[in-house]
């Protein structure tokens, strides 16, 4: 619950022209970039880093999981201080965070110190695909954000896909090595925060309101339970035993608390009632099942075409071109229909169906699919993931008031990163086990007991130094493990089809949120000058202001 009015600072409270918010969304997609960049730069780099500090496979997931948790908790809580303080300075301060974990994370000299670090970075990941959203959506209107969510989409596109490239090449550089994956971005990040610094102008929206840390810990708490509760089941303990039990008993408890908490605080970190819109329930759940599809498949692809087909670092990045050219190629061409027709649901839907095509496709692969056919299967992947990460984002910006709008824009990005967190803890576990598997049976074949290479996690860490006989063997279970990973995450991509599907498409508004609230602070003091209003003038009066505010050329609803 706000205050009933709010401040805004009057040197503040001026207008962006056109051309500064062009100059504001360079910085922006800058900052977006070196955070996606540094979040996947290290994919390729992590088989070498996980041999070099003597890892294991569970650990691998880990450093994966870490940055991808720590966002995930912090995202509705970034979200919520966007709706309450200055944003150009909450987008500075996650950078910032972002490019000190990356740093610290540089200087790791175990795998321990490595996911501490990467959980420092994911803080300031957890602030920059929220707030960078919520900034371009405070400047421009839902339906010409179209027009820029190609730019945007293309951005993540290539930062997920360069990256790997940029670390393997990094890798392979012999007087460079694995730590300058995480040095490489400190220039770009420092070059986003003076453009930021000098281009960003959003007017500051001040309320009086509380923030929810009692339910920010819950959530956070409840969630990493059940991540860790997935990731270790089945290694480290039994699934069907006490302690097994007990972890998603806390879990679900911890979230129950959560949902309790929510429900009764005045300004709840994520407001159960923007639930209500059947667009955003559905956007929500769809995001789950797209973050697991996502970043649960897609993270394991270096692992597979290096270990597997036996590519270097360098050639890993260059295989996955054809996912990101797809991806660039369906985001543009969408973003650009989508703002001159205000018609985006046939997109969603698309993207959805391609993503769940892509990944059944890649689900038949193993140790010896030709590449072209790999390069095809991606391909369609990254068509479907360009239609649909940021147009699930745009429509629920285009149902929420601008009151609501940092709340629910960060909503959408927790539930899409607590898709990916627990797409990784799974899809890893799921890799791990069935690749362990694998390998006893192929030295069960030679004679050879699993105890000899310690299983599939010494197996991944020693990978180098064992025989070639057996190194074929780790090789090829890897290549007909990660077919399974891509099974599941067909499935998940066709729950999140069916929920686009059920979605109903609202034209697109054609003001942005500042607008909107300009318009309505406009409305609420006409109203308030007349010293007697009849009631029913009153409520004419807010519905055309209201009207104009929000729909503005725009009136009638999709069917």
């Amino acid at each position: 619950m706000s205050a009933p009015a709010s401040a805004v600072a009057p040197a503040e409270d001026v207008p962006m022209t056109h051309r500064q918010k062009i100059n504001a969304l360079v910085g922006l997609l800058l900052g977006m970039f070196v955070a996606f960049l540094s979040s996947t730069v290290v994919s390729n780099a992590l088989p070498t880093i996980i041999t070099d500090l003597h890892g294991s496979q569970d650990q691998y997931t880990w450093v994966v999981v870490a940055t991808l948790l720590a966002s995930t908790a912090t995202t509705p809580i970034w979200g919520k201080f966007a709706d309450l303080v200055s944003k150009k300075l909450l987008v500075q301060g996650a950078l910032f965070l972002f490019t000190l974990g990356s740093v610290l994370a540089g200087l790791s000299t175990s795998v321990e110190m490595l996911i501490g670090f990467r959980v420092v970075q994911g803080l300031g990941l957890g602030g920059l695909q929220a707030l960078v959203v919520i900034v371009v959506a405070t400047m421009f209107s839902p339906r010409e954000r179209g027009r820029y969510q190609g730019p945007m989409a293309a951005v993540m596109s290539v930062a997920t896909v360069a990256g790997p490239l940029i670390g393997g090449v990094i890798v392979d550089t012999s007087w460079l090595g694995w730590r300058w994956t995480f040095y490489v971005c400190v220039p770009l990040a420092v070059i986003a925060l003076l453009v930021i610094q000098r281009t960003l102008n959003v007017p500051v929206v001040r309320k009086k309101v509380s923030i929810d840390y009692l339910g920010a810990v819950l959530i956070a708490s409840g969630v990493s339970t059940l991540l860790v509760w997935v990731t270790l089941a089945g290694k480290n303990f039994d699934w069907a035993s006490l302690t097994s039990y007990g972890l998603v008993a806390l879990g679900v408890a911890l979230l129950a608390a959560a949902v309790f908490v929510e429900s009764r605080v005045s300004s709840p970190i994520i407001p159960l009632h923007i639930f209500r819109d059947r667009t955003t329930t559905l956007a929500t759940l769809a995001s789950v099942g797209v973050g697991v599809a996502l970043f649960g498949g897609a993270v394991f692809l270096g692992q597979y075409f290096q270990i597997a087909r036996g590519y270097s670092p360098t050639a890993a990045g260059l295989l996955t071109l054809p996912m990101v050219i797809g991806s660039m190629l369906s985001a543009t061409v969408s973003g650009n229909l989508i703002t001159r027709y205000g018609r985006w649901k046939r997109f969603l839907v698309a993207g959805a169906a391609m993503m769940t095509i892509g990944f059944g496709l890649l689900a038949t692969i193993d140790a010896h699919t030709n590449m072209v056919l790999v390069g095809a299967f991606l391909f369609i992947l990254g068509c479907g993931m360009g239609m649909t990460m940021q147009n699930l984002v745009l429509a629920v910006q285009n149902n929420v008031s601008p009151d609501n709008l940092g709340a629910a824009t960060s909503t959408v990005t927790f539930f899409r990163s607590l898709g990916g967190a627990a797409g990784v803890s799974v899809l890893g576990a799921i890799l791990s086990n069935h690749v362990t598997d694998l390998i006893a049976k192929g030295l069960g074949a030679l004679g050879i007991g699993s105890g000899q290479t310690g299983g599939g996690a010494a197996g991944l860490a020693t990978l180098n130094e064992l025989p070639a006989p057996i190194a074929a063997i780790v090789r090829g279970a890897y290549g007909d493990g990660t077919a399974r990973i891509f099974l599941v995450a067909a499935v998940m991509a066709a729950l999140s089809f069916i929920a686009i599907t059920l979605i109903k498409e609202v034209a697109l508004k054609t003001m942005s949120s500042d607008e909107e609230r300009r318009a309505q602070e406009a409305a609420a003091a006409d109203v308030a000058v007349p010293a007697v209003v009849a009631p029913s003038a009153v409520g004419l009066v807010a519905d055309d202001a209201s009207a104009v505010g929000t729909r503005t050329g725009d009136a009638t609803r999709a069917r």
